[in-house]
């Protein structure tokens, strides 16, 4: 064919823009976020994290690692990576306070359990031993191991906004460097993005409190202070710095973040006049100001402004979206509160999601999270803002709040060593002011006695007895609903392991004695995947010390029934006929069919 033409014809194609799907979307990769998929990620549910950031934390920020988050971390698999990395506990506890490192010493407070009398309930308290891990080493490892099983992270993710429905929830998200937006549609979003959550902001969380109540910078640097501070071991050392600050007084933070040459100071501004230039000049006169040493080499690394918050969500979720972390509770450092508590936060949520999801449980039991979570959260913010309180008694025994100058301020502290009538009373009220400050600084109470109250609970009918001592400064077990299952060190065989060993691995737990067939039997009866612990001479465990039979308070045929989450569900005292019946009253009720 001779001239012939060849004709292509245009036919228009229709893409069709794939749709990201999965179960959970979690916004935020921080403790809670991180969290939340290694939980998920542990109990076999599909998972997506997205973070605004190209990283994981870099920066020290939250670090106190208390037993009830280092339990939770035992639970889901890491807690032996984090012992690996962790200042250990016995070098935490000389929180100091001086005049500067290289300065005087007021007096000190054995801490975060490093009294022998408080060492010893942490050993009764749990298998598990608090330690300080900062967040640039946490972050890693809880999401190393999320993404080992199963987590999907997405970097330089930035959550736009959310429409859910009765099916799901359809997030917007941008993609920071391809600079385009695309949708993820999951079942159940996590908003925990922090202080200044967008997804609580657009769930239209309900708030308490304030925010920006106060100012502060952290500046994060490397020296060697060894020789200030290796003989007195600790994460804290609280330096009173008179005419640091605008007003003639000021006192300041040095923090250990690896012993004894990475550091970071915590610095307050006044908020009204904005934060000052971080420049690294700056930021060095800060730090030489509270080492008191103007030779010894000091790096620089990083300083930031930060604001001090005293704020909590009313609740902590809107239909299919919940929230968790700081983006529900804000509040200073002190008692070291924070990080602990957006882990737990994420334990306590991420059990009940996977039930829901796979059809076990009804959607009520989620309602249980906000009825759980949100008085912890509340106690918290006004726990750790109430801490930065108690510390103007120290000032006060130092005659340090009037109106003085700089010299006279310098004055009334070195009058504390004069022989007088009014300096032994002055010295005797900065012993006491010091000595006050465990409640920052050795709340155990605080970490542990967590009791919960919702419909994932089963009253016993009995009366609570309250607390006998302190409930902030001292751990009570009790096995009573609503209360952490109490540790015992139990055997099975030639292993010892704790009762908090046998619970949980994202299943109920059923412990009785002997005597208490009836509840296995109706265990294997009520159609939960329930593991059974009974605990007795010759049974699959053994309480060689008896601290079970005495923490327990039920008698060997009596029963129970442990939630995922290592908190008691419902309790029995004894054996009793219709077993089968009680039990599954208390599961259906528990799982929100009741």
């Amino acid at each position: 064919m001779v001239g012939a033409v060849l004709i292509l014809w245009s036919v228009p194609v229709h893409t069709v823009e794939p749709v990201v799907e999965t179960d959970v979307l979690i916004v935020g990769s921080g403790p809670a976020g991180a969290s939340a998929a290694l939980a998920l990620s542990t109990y076999g549910v599909p998972n997506i994290v997205v973070t605004r950031y190209a990283s994981l934390a870099d920066t020290p920020r939250a670090h106190i690692t208390n037993q009830r988050t280092m339990e939770v971390l035992r639970d889901l698999g890491v807690e032996q990576d984090v012992v690996a990395q962790a200042t250990p506990q016995h070098l935490m506890g000389n929180t100091t306070f001086c005049t500067s490192l290289a300065g005087e010493e007021l007096g000190r407070v054995r801490s975060w359990g490093n009294d022998p009398l408080v060492q010893a309930a942490h050993d009764l308290a749990s298998p598990t031993r608090m330690c300080d891990m900062p967040q640039h080493l946490m972050e890693p490892v809880l999401v190393d191991a999320a993404v080992a099983r199963g987590t999907h992270l997405r970097f330089s993710t930035v959550y736009k906004s959310f429409v859910q429905d009765a099916d799901g929830v359809t997030v917007t998200v941008e993609d920071r460097l391809r600079g385009d937006e695309y949708t993820i549609r999951a079942k159940y979003l996590i908003g925990a993005d922090g202080g200044r959550s967008k997804v609580a902001e657009d769930a239209g969380l309900p708030m308490g409190g304030q925010m920006g109540v106060a100012g502060s910078i952290n500046i994060v640097f490397d020296a060697d202070l060894s020789k200030y501070t290796a003989h007195r071991p600790s994460t804290l050392y609280w330096v009173l710095a008179p005419g640091a600050t605008v007003g003639g007084i000021g006192a300041g933070l040095v923090r250990n973040v690896r012993p004894w040459n990475e550091w970071m100071i915590v610095w307050g501004y006044d908020v009204t006049a904005g934060a000052p230039d971080l420049t690294t000049e700056y930021a060095e006169s800060i730090v030489r100001r509270l080492v008191g040493d103007d030779e010894i080499p000091v790096t620089i690394k990083s300083s930031s402004a930060w604001t001090v918050n005293e704020m909590y969500a009313e609740t902590y979720s809107n239909g299919r979206v919940f929230c968790a972390g700081d983006a529900t509770h804000r509040h200073p450092p002190s008692n070291g509160l924070g990080s602990n508590t957006s882990v737990q936060d994420a334990y306590n949520l991420a059990w009940k999601l996977r039930l829901v999801l796979d059809g076990t449980a009804s959607p009520k039991l989620l309602d249980t999270y906000t009825a759980e979570r949100a008085p912890v959260g509340r106690q918290i913010v006004t726990r750790a803002n109430k801490s930065i309180g108690e510390t103007a008694p120290i000032f006060e025994a130092l005659d340090g709040l009037s109106p003085q100058s700089p010299e006279q301020l310098w004055a009334n502290i070195a009058a504390r060593k004069d022989a007088t009538e009014a300096a032994e009373k002055q010295r005797a009220r900065l012993r006491e002011a010091i000595a006050f400050k465990v409640y920052e600084f050795n709340a155990h109470g605080v970490d542990l006695n967590q009791r919960y109250v919702s419909d994932a609970v089963v009253p016993d009918g009995t009366e609570d007895p309250g607390f006998e001592r302190d409930p902030e400064l001292y751990h009570q077990p009790s096995s009573r609903p609503g209360a952490k299952l109490p540790h015992a060190w139990i055997t099975a065989g030639d292993r010892t392991l704790s009762t908090l060993d046998a619970a949980g691995q994202g299943r109920f737990t059923l412990f009785t004695g002997i005597g208490g067939d009836c509840w296995v039997r109706a265990a294997e009866a009520v159609g939960l995947d329930i593991a059974t612990a009974v605990v007795g001479p010759g049974q699959q465990y053994e309480d060689p010390y008896g601290d079970w039979a005495r923490l327990s308070d039920v008698s060997d045929s009596g029963v129970l029934l442990v939630r995922p989450d290592g908190y008691v569900a419902f309790r029995y005292g004894t054996a009793v006929g219709d077993a089968e019946a009680l039990l599954g009253d208390a599961v259906r009720r528990i799982l929100g069919h009741g």
